[in-house]
């Protein structure tokens, strides 16, 4: 089988590039610097669908998203998560934590609504974070 991105997270995220293993999107939603790395291991909804060897790689990429956030936005914390209630597809979200942020010191998800960047926001940050993607 093949690997097809879920339509929720296609519909709610801009593509930045790829890893080894996997796609980094951009949540689109300026309220909060968010990540989602999405490995490209078709019908994955658990960490434990992973090999061993994808297990290793998907931890490295996190490690550098969390770089990249930390370079990128400066948050005062980095949360990361692989939940899954309603996109059952595996995938991991980054998210830049700022204690001014709408929802400190709660979970991001399901509060509010979400903000979209403007399309030349996006379009810089998404350059930004590309690059530094490709220097990690």
């Amino acid at each position: 089988m093949t690997f097809q991105l879920d339509s929720r997270l296609e519909a709610d995220t801009i593509p930045v590039g790829d890893l080894a293993l996997s796609s980094v999107l951009l949540l689109n939603d300026a309220r909060f610097p968010w990540f989602v790395l999405v490995p490209r291991v078709a019908e994955a909804s658990e960490l434990t669908d992973l090999s061993e060897e994808q297990s290793i790689q998907l931890m490295q990429e996190i490690r550098i998203a969390t770089g990249v956030m930390l370079e990128l936005s400066k948050p005062d914390k980095v949360n990361v998560g692989a939940l899954g209630n309603i996109v059952t597809q595996l995938h991991v979200h980054v998210v830049g934590r700022f204690r001014s942020d709408p929802a400190w010191p709660g979970p991001v998800w399901g509060h509010g609504t979400r903000t979209p960047y403007p399309p030349h926001a996006a379009s810089a940050l998404i350059e930004r974070a590309a690059t530094l993607f490709a220097a990690a």
